[in-house]
């Protein structure tokens, strides 16, 4: 019995320290490379507030592709607000569109939106322009008090360079729509 266990152990290959390092550096290269996707390709959002609800709400968890986005009107987007904060919004009004709101309808463009994912009816706001460059966002929550968002002087209008990402999908709940409606 004996001589079948040596035959066994000489028959392993010997693992040589050249290799020990290859593995080891190969896992540290794969978890710099993880860190670095995580950090600066794509983001994971827990919501705080109920400023997107119905579409969103709270402690939902959204993941956001920061690397390249496209943005267009309906969008939902991460943008970094003046106070140090990471607010979620949906863009309305994109450069050089107008937008005001009459008896609660948001205009863009002197065109009604249609928002069927909307809750609440929002305060009335003069017609402006955006800015290029810019863009005009609000919470899907338009009760008066609920959103924090482009409507108020305390926000305006989202530079392009303030935007962190595009909200891609939902990772909890699973059901929830991201995006045009």
């Amino acid at each position: 019995m004996s001589a079948i266990f040596n035959q066994a152990e000489e028959s392993q290959p010997e693992i040589s320290k050249a290799t020990s390092w290859k593995s080891w550096f190969g896992f540290i290269l794969s978890m710099i490379v993880l860190f670095l996707f995580f950090r600066f390709a794509i983001s994971v959002t827990i919501v705080s507030g109920n400023s997107m609800n119905p579409t969103i709400e709270n402690n939902d968890i959204l993941i956001s592709n920061q690397l390249y986005f496209n943005l267009n009107n309906g969008d939902i987007i991460v943008f970094h607000d003046p106070h140090g904060y990471d607010v979620i919004k949906r863009i309305i009004a994109s450069p050089n569109d107008t937008v005001e709101i009459k008896d609660g309808n948001v205009l863009v463009n002197d065109t009604p939106l249609e928002e069927n994912y909307i809750t609440g009816t929002a305060n009335d706001m003069e017609k402006i322009t955006v800015l290029e460059n810019s863009y005009f966002v609000i919470g899907d929550n338009r009760t008066p008090g609920e959103s924090l968002d482009s409507r108020s002087q305390e926000v305006g209008l989202i530079t392009k360079e303030a935007i962190k990402g595009e909200i891609m999908f939902s990772l909890y709940p699973m059901n929830v729509k991201i995006g045009h409606e």
